[in-house]
């Protein structure tokens, strides 16, 4: 009997699908949000949330095992030091998925799936006016730190090209001037 067997199986083989949940995995750690497909970050969720239940564990034993999914050092140590202290307090949920829109070509229902604790990253606006004096300033300093103006050269004209034509039109009567100046 196939009971409790119920597994997104995603349309592909085995190993495509396990290749499949890796990605996306480390392009969750590496981002914090991604889009894709519902099914698909349902199957990833599981993944993902025990590769933190492993960071928050702390041993080289289970920084082995995020490894051996992850397969780069950079994320592993990025979610053990940063992502994992995040979620201390907190025993499960570590990710989210948030409705988006269909897919255009298929009609396919995307998701926003991202971790529910992300960093936050201030952004520094600069007014206009201050962007401008900077610019000002920029330009001032510039102008006192160039060099003396170099004597100036003598410039010789430039003797006159006939026009290249282009395309095939090109081709075809330089054909027909070789046949011509033969006879």
């Amino acid at each position: 009997m196939r009971h409790a067997k119920r597994k997104f199986r995603l349309g592909r083989f085995t190993s495509l699908r396990k290749a499949t949940l890796e990605a996306l995995s480390r392009a969750l750690f590496k981002y914090e949000s991604i889009k894709t497909t519902k099914t698909k970050a349902k199957a990833a969720r599981s993944l993902c949330e025990r590769l933190i239940t492993y960071a928050k564990e702390g041993t080289i034993a289970k920084r082995r095992r995020a490894f051996s999914v992850l397969r780069d050092e950079s994320l592993v140590k990025k979610i053990f030091d940063s992502i994992a202290p995040r979620y201390k307090d907190i025993k499960g949920g570590y990710t989210r998925i948030i409705p988006y829109r269909a897919r255009r070509g298929d009609g396919a229902e995307l998701v926003i799936f991202e971790l529910t604790k992300k960093e936050i990253k201030e952004k520094i606006k600069k007014s206009k006016k201050e962007i401008h004096k900077h610019k000002k300033e920029e330009e001032i300093h510039e102008h006192h730190h160039s060099a003396p103006p170099l004597e100036e050269k003598e410039h010789k004209p430039r003797e006159e090209k006939e026009p290249k034509q282009k395309g095939f039109l090109k081709g075809i009567k330089g054909i027909f001037k070789k046949e011509r100046d033969s006879l």
